[in-house]
């Protein structure tokens, strides 16, 4: 399996939220679900998308977005107009002053809106809980990434746009994976483009791709630097320096992270106990997982088993 087929292979949607809203300016909304991953897919009209950090983008009809969560955004007609709807937790949607706006702006099955001829039509699917959605892929992705008109699938969009406002038997199961499948076209465009996290394109590279290949199937096993560089053929000091320029981080630092975010899948993805999932990922014990897990994450790893949230995850780009 390829590197990118091992991140895309994780999103599962169970249950998404998948909505068509239709809205005339001026319209602002402020997205504070703290979904792990949303995919807004623009049908007509425009958008602007601001982020907590500052980020402003304009996104036209046949763009798709992928927002990570949990840090809220903003997304408007215009950079200048003021938020006027809180999308919640739970997809509860409220006024600024927490009225309940759910009924109120419905038009439909899954359709929503201050105008049902609105000029802006966009689909949002939300996945809503962490096991969704893999944290290896989430820490490979930036805050915001836009697929341009042109580079995104057309036809998967547009399927999902006709399929989101039917109501047939097993709906949500077709939307479900419609999302699915629109999120990894989408994903696997940006991949190819030059926005990837480095140690994506480090694959192209003869030694440094054998090495993290070599880290990424076989966590398990008791890696050193030196290690490393004898069975990739190389000097230890060459495999450091080449494989820290190219990806970003020291072979060690690179497996530890992968080890870790292997475990926080494991955890909420099977029934395995802390012990057996310390030892797939490399650990020699529990608690030397569970020493390693809550240092890097803040959690234990049955605190994050229990929560089943997605906490901030630092992107690896």
């Amino acid at each position: 399996m390829d590197a990118l087929a091992a991140l895309l292979e994780g999103p599962r949607a169970r249950g998404a939220f998948v909505l068509r809203s239709v809205l005339s300016p001026p319209w602002s909304l402020r997205i504070q679900d703290e979904s792990p991953l949303t995919l807004v897919a623009m049908v007509r009209g425009s958008a602007w998308v601001l982020t907590t950090g500052g980020e402003q983008r304009r996104i036209a009809a046949g763009d798709v977005a992928v927002f990570r969560g949990p840090r809220p955004y903003t997304v408007a007609d215009d950079p200048g107009t003021e938020p006027q709807i809180l999308i919640n937790p739970g997809q509860v949607t409220t006024t600024m002053d927490g009225e309940v706006l759910c009924e109120t702006m419905s038009l439909g099955v899954r359709q929503w809106g201050n105008d049902p001829d609105g000029e802006t039509v966009m689909v949002t699917g939300s996945y809503e809980y962490a096991g969704a959605v893999s944290r290896r892929l989430l820490r490979a992705l930036p805050v915001m990434l836009v697929v341009p008109r042109g580079r995104s699938d057309d036809r998967l969009l547009d399927l999902l746009t006709d399929e989101t406002v039917k109501e047939l038997p097993a709906q949500g199961v077709v939307l479900d994976r419609l999302l699915d499948l629109l999120l990894i076209a989408t994903l696997r465009t940006w991949f190819s483009g030059a926005e990837a996290p480095p140690w994506y394109h480090a694959y192209g590279d003869p030694l440094v791709g054998k090495a993290l290949r070599l880290l990424q199937h076989n966590p398990a096993h008791a890696w050193t630097v030196a290690a490393l560089a004898q069975e990739v053929g190389a000097s230890r000091a060459a495999l450091a320096r080449r494989f820290t320029e190219l990806v970003g981080e020291p072979p060690m630092a690179f497996l530890t992270e992968w080890r870790l975010d292997l475990a926080a899948d494991l955890l909420q993805g099977t029934e395995d106990t802390v012990e057996a999932i310390a030892r797939k990922v490399g650990y020699g014990s529990a608690f030397a997982l569970s020493t390693a897990f809550k240092r890097h994450f803040g959690v234990s790893p049955r605190e994050h088993r229990s929560a089943g949230v997605v906490t901030e995850v630092p992107s690896a780009g």
